[in-house]
C-alpha cells in the first residue's frame, strides 16, 4: 500500500469514529439504527483495509509465481531448441555413411530434422525473448555445418576422406557449443530474477549436458565408421574425454536425493537411463571401438548405429522433460494458490453482494456448469475416449436439455461412424476371397520392426507360388481357379505355427512369415506344405479332381522400412530360381544371412510323371495332361 492510500484510510476512519460518537449522544430507536450504520460502515472500511493489504500481497505472490513459471518455461523452450539442434547430427551422420541406394530416404529425414531445428529456434525471440543478436552466431554456424554436410554428402562414398568426415562432424559440435550462450544468457537472468530458481536451472542444464555429451560421444566415433577406417587416437581420446564428462554429470544430478523433488516419473527414468544409455547404449559403443582398434571392418553402418544409439538417449530426454514437467507442475501450484488467495479475499469483499453472488451461483449452477459438463463431453467425443451417457437433471432450462440432447446424438452418431471404420479398415486389410491378410497389411508389418514382439528377432520368408496356375483357369475357368486358391489355403493353415503370418501376396502366391531366423525350419515347413498340396486332390464342382504343385522361395532376415524390402527381394529370387530349376521345388535365398544355417539338400523330385486316379487333372513341374482309365 502506498503512504497515499493510507492516508485515505485513515481520514475514513477519523469520519467514521466522530459518527460513532455523535451517534451515541443521541437516545432512542434513531441511536440504535445510526450505530448500526455505523458498525457497518466500520465493518466495510476494515475489511477494505484488510482486503487492500491480503490481496496487494496475494497479488505480488501471483505476479511472482506467475513470472518464473514464464522464465522457467522459456527456458525449457531453449533447452528443447539445444536438444533438437544436438540431435540433427544424427541424421547428418546416416547420410554421412550412406550409400547412394539409401542416400535418398535418409535425405528426406535429414531434411525433416533441420526443419524442426529451424522451426523452434523462430520461436526463441518472441517466446522465450532471446535477442536475435545473441541467436545469429549459432544460426550462421549452423547454415555452414549444414552446407558443410551436403558438400561430403555429395562425394561418392568411396571417395570421402576421413577428414572431411570429421570437419563436418566437428561443424555441428560447434552449433551446440555456440548455442551455450543462449543457454548461459538465460540461467543467469533466470537466477538474479529469483535465487529459488537456481537449483532448476542448474540440473536441467546437467540434463541437457547429459543429453547432448551423449549423443556427442557417438558422433566423435562416427567419422571412421562412416568411412570404414580404423579408429585414431585422436577419435579414442576425446571419446575418452566425453565418457569422464558424462560419468560426471551423471554423478552430480544421477540420483533423486540429489535432484530434490521425489517423484515415481523421475525414478523410473533414472532407472531407465541407467539400464539403456549407461548399460546398452556405451555398451554398443565400446564394441565399435574395439572393432576400430583393430580395423575398419565395423558391424554396423553409420545409420544403423545412428538409429541403435539414439534409441538409448531417449531415457535421458525424458528425464530432462520430466524434471521440467515436475518443477513447471510446482510452480503452477504456487501460481494457483496464489491467485486462489486471492479470489478468496477478493471474495470477502464483495461478500455484501449477496444478490449478485447468489445470481453467480445460479448461473454457475444452471448455465455454465451444464455448459462445462457439455464442453467436456464433446472433448471426449472428438478424442474418441471412453463414455458413459449422463441424464441431465430435468430442472434443467429447455435450452440446456436440447444441447445434452443434440450431444446424445452425436455420441449415437460418432458410435456408428467408428463401427464403420472398423468394418472398412477390416476390408481394407483382408484379402476378400481367401479371408487371409492382403498384401497391403503384411507390408504394414513387415516394414515396422516395432509391430511385433514375436518377430523382433528376425524372420523367415517363404513366397509360394502355385505352378501353371493359369492353365486351371483357362481350362476350367476364373470360379474354379478361386475353389482352388481357397482349398490350397484350407489345407495349409493347419500346418501353420500359431505365431506364423499367412498372407495372400497376388493372384497365386502367398507369403508365410516365420518368426526367427532357423532357415532349415523354414524350409521344412516349405516342404511339407509342397508335399502335402501335390498329394492332395481338389474335386471341382462338375465332379473332376485334380491336384496342384507349387514353387517355394525362403530367405530370411530383419524386419523394417528396408530390410523387409530386401527380404521380399531375396524370396522372391528364391522363388525364382525354384521355377527356374522346374517348379515344384523349394529353393532358398543364397544371400549371406546374419546367423549361419548350414546348407539343406534341396528337394528336386518334380513328380513329373505320376499316375492319377479317374477324372484328374494333375498339374505339375510345367506339364498338364488329363488321365483317364480305359
Amino acid at each position: 500500500m502506498t503512504p497515499r492510500s493510507i492516508s485515505h484510510l485513515g481520514a475514513a476512519l477519523q469520519r467514521v469514529k466522530s459518527q460513532l460518537m455523535r451517534s451515541m449522544a443521541c437516545g432512542g430507536d434513531h441511536s440504535l439504527r445510526r450505530k448500526l450504520l455505523i458498525g457497518t460502515g466500520i465493518a466495510l472500511v476494515c475489511t477494505a483495509i484488510l482486503a487492500i493489504s491480503v490481496i496487494g500481497q496475494s497479488l505480488d505472490d501471483y505476479r511472482h509465481a506467475r513470472q518464473n513459471l514464464r522464465g522457467l518455461e522459456s527456458f525449457r523452450l531453449i533447452l528443447d531448441t539445444a536438444n533438437l539442434l544436438s540431435a540433427e547430427r544424427g541424421p547428418s551422420n546416416s547420410v554421412l555413411g550412406a550409400t547412394a541406394a539409401q542416400h535418398g530416404a535418409l535425405r528426406e529425414r535429414l531434411t525433416a530434422f533441420r526443419a524442426r531445428s529451424d522451426a523452434i529456434l523462430d520461436q526463441l525471440s518472441t517466446n522465450a525473448g532471446v535477442p536475435p543478436e545473441l541467436l545469429a552466431p549459432a544460426k550462421a554456424q549452423l547454415q555452414k555445418g549444414r552446407q558443410e554436410v551436403d558438400r561430403v554428402a555429395a562425394i561418392p562414398r568411396d571417395r570421402r576422406g576421413l577428414e572431411d568426415v570429421q570437419s563436418v562432424i566437428e561443424n555441428m559440435f560447434e552449433v551446440v557449443d555456440i548455442f551455450q550462450s543462449v543457454i548461459v544468457w538465460k540461467a543467469g537472468a533466470l537466477t538474479a530474477q529469483n535465487p529459488e530458481l537456481a537449483a532448476p536451472v542448474m540440473i536441467g542444464r546437467i540434463f541437457g549436458e547429459l543429453r547432448e555429451f551423449g549423443g556427442r560421444i557417438a558422433s566423435q566415433i562416427m567419422a571412421p565408421i562412416a568411412v570404414s577406417q580404423p579408429l585414431q587416437l585422436k577419435h579414442l581420446v576425446d571419446s575418452n574425454r566425453t565418457r569422464g564428462r558424462i560419468l560426471e554429470l551423471w554423478r552430480l544430478a544421477g540420483n533423486q536425493k540429489v535432484i530434490g523433488i521425489q517423484d515415481p516419473r523421475l525414478a523410473a527414468d533414472l532407472g531407465d537411463a541407467e539400464l539403456m544409455f549407461f548399460g546398452e547404449g556405451l555398451g554398443i559403443l565400446d564394441g565399435l571401438v574395439a572393432e576400430g582398434r583393430k580395423s575398419g571392418n565395423y558391424s554396423m553402418t553409420a545409420d544403423e548405429f545412428t538409429v541403435r544409439f539414439v534409441s538409448t538417449l531417449k531415457p535421458l530426454e525424458r528425464l530432462r522433460g520430466d524434471f521440467l514437467d515436475v518443477t513447471i507442475e510446482r510452480l503452477t501450484e504456487l501460481r494457483n494458490g496464489a491467485l486462489a488467495i486471492l479470489a478468496v479475499t477478493i471474495a470477502i469483499t464483495t461478500v455484501i453482494l449477496a444478490i449478485l453472488a447468489g445470481l453467480l451461483v445460479a448461473a454457475q449452477r444452471f448455465v455454465f456448469g451444464p455448459l462445462m459438463r457439455a464442453r467436456e463431453a464433446v472433448i471426449v467425443l472428438a478424442e474418441d475416449r471412453p463414455t458413459v451417457p449422463h441424464q441431465e437433471p430435468h430442472h434443467h432450462a429447455t435450452e440446456m436439455r436440447r444441447l445434452f440432447d443434440a450431444i446424445a446424438i452425436l455420441r449415437d452418431s460418432l458410435a456408428e461412424r467408428a463401427s464403420l471404420t472398423k468394418k472398412l479398415k477390416q476390408q481394407a486389410e483382408t484379402d476378400g476371397l481367401t479371408g487371409l491378410m492382403n498384401r497391403r497389411a503384411l507390408d504394414m508389418i513387415g516394414e515396422s520392426h516395432t509391430s511385433s514382439q514375436v518377430m523382433a528377432d528376425g524372420a523367415c520368408l517363404i513366397l509360394m507360388d502355385i505352378d501353371h496356375f493359369k492353365s486351371i483357369n483357362d481350362r476350367y475357368g476364373h470360379l474354379e481357379g478361386d475353389h482352388v486358391l481357397r482349398e490350397s489355403v484350407r489345407l495349409m493353415r493347419p500346418m501353420l505355427g500359431q505365431n506364423d503370418i499367412f498372407a495372400r501376396f497376388g493372384g497365386e502366391e502367398f507369403v508365410i512369415l516365420v518368426p526367427g531366423h532357423d532357415l532349415s525350419e523354414a524350409n521344412a515347413l516349405a516342404k511339407r506344405i509342397r508335399a502335402a498340396l501335390e498329394t492332395h486332390e481338389i474335386v471341382l464342382s462338375n465332379g473332376a479332381k485334380l491336384t496342384v504343385t507349387a514353387s517355394f522361395g525362403v530367405a530370411r532376415g530383419n524386419l523394417g522400412q528396408f530390410a523387409w524390402r530386401r527380404l521380399v527381394e531375396a524370396a522372391d529370387a528364391a522363388l525364382y530360381r525354384a521355377k527356374s530349376d522346374g517348379r515344384n521345388c523349394v529353393r532358398h535365398s543364397l544371400t549371406p544371412q546374419p546367423t549361419l544355417v548350414p546348407d539343406l539338400p534341396e528337394d528336386n523330385d518334380l513328380n513329373a510323371s505320376r499316375e492319377t486316379p479317374p477324372q484328374t487333372l494333375t498339374i505339375v513341374g510345367g506339364a498338364s495332361a488329363a488321365k483317364r482309365s480305359s
